[in-house]
């Protein structure tokens, strides 16, 4: 029963619906139908408060350049009716009966929670409640252990069933971008010999606002390897999944800039140190980075700007370019207003300026238009057809991939799983069959920059 509740969805299913319901009702007994003087005098104030309060978070949400889709209508409703709880709680309580004052208080908790699901609902963060439960206990990823455990297991050649996730504290002195702890994924086959195999690497990044973790948590990653390592005889590429931000509303987009040199942590930082420590592969032709939303325009970035350490990319659902607004924000808040130091890092001009590329390959994968199977009107389909056709020109081959979904997390998962195959073949993943860049299209058709259907 406790399992069964835990893993009770909160994208899906009956619980949202439920809770903003019983907000609904208890929020029309709190309000009731009170004396002349409330209604005339005091409920317009609250009614004020509620839209002022929608109006501060639809303008805090635009100023922080959060990439993906339109938010939709009912949050602003739900953040508008929270704010208008909280104003019939302090405004009305002198007048108001025991039960009123107890429905009031109640409903304020039960409108901020109505908010939090549909916020939930467009971003998709929170799969489930436990999902919930151990974001916020901080409680162990799937596969967790410790270094000393992991060392263990490999010098006595305990190979497990399943990959082992490892919490990393990775040193900035190459950097000085001061980031949370960092996990990394060991699949089977690492634990085969004494010193390990070399193994391919993937940097896996995260949205916006994020934890290292979101990639375990939210975009279910770890199963989805594991079960490929499972088809493999233990075989599948090392995970790393890294810190961007140094805190969960920091949004770096990958830059080196006026909010750290989150490039430089990814490249001086985290690369030597997994090839150090965990005796991975250190041939650039074995080095991927995947990433979603503003992770998915960080990995373009990555791969192009630095082609001598990656060969491989996946983008799910990223932007043209680094984006924390306009282009005039953008310049601002990264670059300290340096519209110089924004080229070096825009992806469209880093792949204008340089030389053909050779051994350079990825996927853009993005939300299918309703209706339209792989139609690009969309910013984010918009965004991967230009970068595929720049890319292209300069000996990039790339794939376009549409997919249904949503821009939110569980659509990063099954991106991921999608790609995975390819990915994990292009890097040389030992028992994985080299793929095409996409099963209906051929590698010259997709260079050119055809859509993969």
């Amino acid at each position: 029963m406790q399992y069964h509740i835990s893993h009770l969805s909160l994208i899906h299913g009956w619980v949202p619906v439920v809770v903003q319901i019983v907000a609904a009702v208890v929020l029309t007994y709190a309000v009731g139908w009170r004396a002349r003087r409330w209604r005339m005098r005091w409920f317009p104030w609250a009614l004020i408060g509620g839209a002022l309060t929608a109006i501060g978070a639809r303008w805090y949400i635009a100023s922080a350049g959060i990439a993906g889709g339109a938010p939709p209508a009912s949050l602003w409703i739900w953040i508008g009716l929270s704010g208008l709880t909280v104003g019939i709680l302090v405004l009305g309580w002198r007048s108001a009966p025991w039960w009123r004052r107890g429905l009031s208080a109640l409903s304020v908790p039960l409108c901020v929670l109505s908010a939090a699901l549909v916020l939930n609902l467009w971003v998709g963060y929170f799969p489930t409640l436990h999902s919930v439960l151990t974001q916020l206990t901080s409680g162990p990823l799937p596969d967790q252990v410790d270094r000393s455990t992991v060392t263990a297991m490999q010098l006595e050649g305990a190979r497990p069933d399943h990959g082992a996730v490892v919490p990393v504290t990775i040193s900035a002195d190459g950097s000085g971008f001061k980031h949370r702890q960092e996990f990394v994924y060991l699949p089977p086959a690492w634990f085969a010999t004494n010193p390990p195999p070399r193994l391919p690497v993937v940097m896996m990044i995260g949205a916006e606002f994020n934890t290292p973790s979101d990639w375990v948590r939210a975009g279910n990653a770890i199963a989805t390897v594991d079960r490929f390592a499972a088809l493999h005889r233990g075989n599948a590429p090392v995970l790393v999944f890294t810190d961007t931000g140094g805190a969960f509303d920091v949004d770096t987009e990958c830059v080196n800039g006026s909010r750290g040199n989150a490039a430089d942590h990814l490249t001086k930082d985290v690369v030597p140190f997994i090839v150090s420590n965990f005796g991975t592969s250190a041939d650039r032709r074995q080095w991927g980075v995947a990433g979603f939303s503003a992770g998915g325009t960080c990995a373009v970035d990555l791969a192009v700007m630095h082609p001598e350490i990656f060969s491989t990319f996946v983008d799910i659902a990223g932007d043209l370019g680094p984006n924390t607004g306009t282009k005039e924000q953008t310049i601002a808040r990264l670059f300290g207003g340096r519209s110089d130091a924004w080229a070096n890092f825009d992806p469209a001009t880093v792949i204008g300026r340089h030389q053909q590329y050779a051994g350079l390959s990825g996927y853009f994968v993005f939300v299918a238009s309703p209706g339209h199977g792989s139609d690009p009107r969309d910013a984010e389909g918009q965004a991967a057809h230009s970068l595929c056709g720049l890319a292209a020109g300069k000996g990039i081959s790339c794939a376009l991939i549409p997919l249904p979904g949503t821009h939110d997390w569980p659509f990063a998962g099954t991106a991921f799983a999608v790609s995975l195959p390819w990915l994990a073949a292009q890097l040389g993943t030992p028992g994985v069959p080299i793929a095409p860049l996409h099963p209906s299209s051929t590698q010259s058709a997709v260079g050119a920059g055809q859509v993969g259907s």
